[in-house]
């Protein structure tokens, strides 16, 4: 499985689209959006309906109340899906580390810091996309699933 993930698009929805064609559309099994970008989101997924489309709502998502974090599957990989803002991103991983490792996660999707950053701790990837909307250097995350392996990579697109 190839999943292409974003956070923070600021209604930037032509950086999204730009990433989308760059790692073609066709090859893709799920995007997931991280917040802050809600409706952009919504808009990527009405030119790619083909592709589904999971998402949780960031700090600037106003009138959204859906869940800020749950869990989804990829292959045989759980994964818990956050935007950071109510997990304390901006200060420390811990709190954030601790709540996907309680729902069992194998990795943490987060955004809210517009950093974009991979690591891996003790069976946990952490894995932050940064911005797609960020006008200077914008960037996105590729999560590739085999089975129960994951394996996240970061790309800026010039």
């Amino acid at each position: 499985m190839k999943i292409l993930v974003f956070s923070d698009s600021h209604g930037n929805e032509d950086n999204m689209v730009r990433a989308v064609e760059r790692e073609r559309p066709s090859t893709l099994d799920a995007i997931v959006h991280l917040g802050d970008g809600w409706r952009d989101a919504e808009a990527l997924h009405r030119l790619y309906p083909r592709i589904p489309l999971e998402q949780v709502p960031g700090n600037c998502d106003l009138g959204c109340f859906e869940e800020s974090e749950r869990v989804v599957f990829f292959g045989d990989c759980r994964v818990l899906l956050c935007h950071g803002h109510t997990l304390g991103v901006k200060s420390s991983l811990l709190r954030a580390s601790y709540e996907a490792r309680e729902r069992g996660a194998r990795a943490l999707l987060y955004g809210h810091t517009h950093i974009p950053y991979i690591d891996y701790h003790d069976g946990l990837w952490l894995v932050n996309p940064g911005s797609i909307g960020d006008w200077r250097r914008p960037s996105y995350g590729v999560l590739t699933v085999e089975g129960d392996k994951l394996s996240p990579a970061n790309f800026t697109l010039e």
